[in-house]
């Protein structure tokens, strides 16, 4: 596949829609929840049952494109997308003007992330098997990092663009609708414009064969445990930025409504850092994945030192900016390291395990960091301090992470100089 192409443009766009909408949500999430009075932790649920639903639902959609075809799985992901954040449009504009309770309309904008749970992981899934499926192995590693970048170019925009949307009537429920319309036009182009050429798919093997297990496997174990530890620190994050930016600002006398701008920038900076490192940094540097993940847990770290030591919304932004930075580099390390640790016939499993590690870190963490932040401002951080310390703590005791991967005989390792890095995922599974 070229990737000057109008098909690769149109699978980019599908990445891009998603993961914007999706933090355009989360950027406004928080005051919808302090609007609606209620408790930050049951605001934080809605994306927590999300992230259930995503790995729970992932391996079968990947099952399906193999069957039902690509093209089609990608339009079910789009279809469902659009009808959950729409739907979460009209629980929210239900709530504000008072045509159902507060707690009604939450139970149906729960409803609808769990909408979204179900669907959400099929176009990402079906996406990047529709390039590997029109790649050659030569073309394939920069095809799909250009395409997971398009996950990390819609945690920019979405963020800040999300504020524009903020109009008279509809309100916080203003971004909703327009990623609705343009997840539908997004959606319209995939059925119209996107060739459906069916390509024939050639088993390596007992389907599951390949992954029984692998996620015991002690060439992955340890990176898993890292990705978990860090991801789910960032998870943290990410949950909390919102109600620390609303109650900073709160001090200074700003409203809920009138912070959503500050909450934009706030994301918007840490959106840019994981940017800077992972499509300027890494290549500049040429880290490898051990290298990548102990600079990306230490910072990571360090980040939320600063959020706790630096008061007011400067420190938040700050801080957020250089969590972000550590994550830029951590999450492309891992993901890269337990890669290169498995052969080509096990490809497709670890990508599937990276896949359900990024709901699961979406399920308990965001809760149980939003709880913690309500007993203590600095609850949160310092737990998240403890898990990145336990991290960077691995990557110097485990034999497997301080080495890096192994120099398998039958791979070439080396990536061309134009190949750009993965990107960060928004929430429930973004890779």
């Amino acid at each position: 596949m070229n990737l000057r192409s109008p098909a690769f443009a149109i699978l980019f766009a599908v990445s891009l829609i998603a993961a914007a909408g999706n933090m355009a949500l989360q950027s406004v999430l928080p005051a919808i929840g302090r609007e609606f009075g209620l408790r930050d932790t049951l605001v934080s649920a809605a994306f927590a049952i999300s992230a259930l639903m995503w790995t729970l639902t992932s391996p079968y959609w990947a099952r399906l494109s193999d069957r039902l075809g690509r093209k089609k799985v990608i339009m079910i992901g789009l279809g469902g997308f659009v009808a959950s954040i729409g739907g979460f449009g009209l629980a929210t504009t239900a709530g504000l003007q008072l045509w159902l309770a507060p707690l009604v309309a939450f139970a149906f904008m729960t409803v609808a992330r769990t909408i979204y749970g179900v669907f959400g992981s099929a176009s990402p899934i079906a996406a990047q098997a529709y390039v590997a499926d029109r790649t050659t192995p030569e073309q394939r590693t920069q095809s799909m990092s250009l395409l997971a970048s398009a996950q990390g170019l819609g945690t920019v925009i979405g963020p800040a663009i999300a504020p524009f949307f903020i109009l008279p009537f509809v309100g916080l429920a203003g971004p909703m609708y327009a990623f609705a319309l343009f997840g539908a036009v997004v959606l319209w182009i995939v059925w119209r414009r996107l060739p459906s050429g069916d390509v024939v798919r050639q088993p390596t093997g007992r389907p599951g064969e390949a992954g029984k297990g692998l996620w015991r496997d002690p060439r992955v174990r340890d990176y898993l445990l890292y990705g978990l530890l860090v991801t789910g620190a960032q998870a943290v994050n990410i949950s909390v930025l919102g109600f620390h930016v609303i109650d900073e600002l709160a001090a200074t006398g700003l409203s809920v409504r009138d912070a959503q701008p500050f909450i934009g920038i706030a994301m918007l900076a840490g959106a840019a850092a994981t940017l800077m490192a992972q499509w300027g940094l890494i290549p500049l540097l040429k880290l490898q994945a051990a290298d990548l993940m102990r600079w990306g847990a230490g910072l990571a770290l360090v980040g939320n030192v600063m959020t706790i030591a630096a008061p007011g919304y400067y420190g938040v932004v700050v801080g957020y900016a250089v969590i972000s930075l550590g994550i830029g580099f951590a999450r492309p390390g891992f993901t890269a390291g337990s890669s290169l640790s498995v052969g080509r016939h096990e490809q497709g499993a670890v990508a599937g395990l990276m896949m359900s590690l990024a709901g699961l870190s979406f399920l308990g963490p965001p809760v149980i960091g939003v709880a913690l932040y309500e007993l203590a401002e600095a609850g949160p951080f310092v737990a998240n301090i403890l898990l990145l310390g336990l991290a960077t703590l691995l990557c110097f005791t485990s034999a497997r992470l301080r080495l890096g991967p192994p120099d398998l005989p039958d791979r070439d390792e080396t990536p061309s100089p134009e190949t750009p890095p993965a990107s960060q995922p928004g929430p429930e599974g973004g890779r």
